[in-house]
């Protein structure tokens, strides 16, 4: 358990054009001595004589990069009990890598004489274990910029009420044909239940309008499936909390990803906020709902934060604002 006396030491990797330097710069604006690209060998000499929270990017820029030993000097940083420190890595898939340096015009510091392609390959073999030994990977394919800022801003921004370190989880709505959410921890499938989107009235509608919620809350099986589900997340969040995990994904899907899969998600959230308003104790967590596919449509309630929600054991969540159509990204 972190102590409210811990110094937050937040260490940002990740691939070139992945959103590194954005990330940096809000870690800046919430309080943290920023330092982009230090020499490896200061990185210890750095955090142990800071009085500061400080975030630090460490990537294939750094000089002396490699990624284990940059494990192995965060593993002897996380011995010192006055520190908290965690790894952040920031990536996107390939095409939108591409696309970025090809709209930026720039170089890739891999492959400065030669492909784009050959130089993101290198990149992510030489990242690998970073990604791997992450405490929050950030997807910033077709993740705008200020659902980035957002998301970090929850993460790591100042908490008036405590001082201690929170599990975030993460409640996310997607469509299955555009592929899982990398980042899920657990997955439900929701595209048995009545699809709102066969009924003309309905379906230029979404899983957060009251008439759709009620169409599908009336299939047969949904209250029985919904009920396991919680069953479910309230085993696991608990054990979660207990290994030490930091952030939790919970995914549900659906065909589209604009009815049944944002419906449950919302259910859930209902759920985790209604379980604290109960009187459950425990130390708080923080939830934030994401709907994926309608965050790509720019609906305003897509992605959602600082919602309340202390839980039986730990949680929170998420309001927000319409998010832009600009792409978070640092090619």
């Amino acid at each position: 358990m972190t102590t409210p006396a811990s110094l937050s030491v937040v260490v940002v990797t990740g691939l070139s054009g992945g959103g590194k330097a954005s990330i940096l710069r809000v870690l800046e604006d919430v309080g943290y001595e920023a330092v982009d690209n230090p020499p490896l060998t200061m990185l210890e000499d750095m955090v142990t004589r800071g009085n500061r929270k400080l975030a630090l990017c460490v990537d294939t820029r750094t000089r002396g990069f490699d990624a284990t030993l940059v494990l192995e000097a965060l593993g002897r940083l996380r011995r010192n009990p006055a520190l908290r420190v965690e790894l952040v890595f920031a990536w996107a898939n390939d095409q939108a890598l591409q696309r970025r340096y090809t709209e930026s015009r720039r170089r890739h510091p891999m492959a400065p004489q030669g492909r784009v392609a050959d130089g993101i390959k290198a990149e992510q073999d030489l990242t690998a274990p970073l990604r791997e030994n992450a405490d929050l990977v950030i997807d910033t394919s077709e993740l705008p910029l200020p659902a980035l800022r957002r998301l970090i801003e929850q993460h790591y921004g100042s908490d008036p009420e405590s001082g201690e370190a929170r599990m975030v989880v993460n409640l996310t709505s997607f469509g299955f044909p555009r592929g899982l959410p990398p980042e899920a921890d657990m997955v439900f499938d929701a595209r048995f239940l009545t699809n709102p989107h066969y009924d003309a009235a309905l379906r230029p509608y979404t899983g957060l309008d009251p008439a759709v919620r009620a169409y599908i809350s009336a299939d047969p099986d949904h209250d029985a499936y919904f009920d396991r589900i919680v069953a479910l997340v309230d085993l696991v969040l608990p054990r979660f909390v207990q290994e030490g995990k930091k952030y939790a994904t919970i995914a549900i899907g659906c065909t589209g990803g604009r009815h049944r899969s944002v419906h449950l998600i919302e259910k859930l959230a209902e759920h985790l906020a209604a379980d604290a308003n109960n009187g459950h104790g425990g130390t708080e967590w923080r939830t934030h709902v994401t709907h994926r596919e309608l965050v790509r449509e720019g609906h305003e309630l897509a992605d959602r934060m600082h919602r309340p929600v202390p839980r039986r054991d730990m949680v929170d969540s998420g309001e927000g604002t319409r998010p832009s159509s600009v792409q978070a990204q640092e090619a």
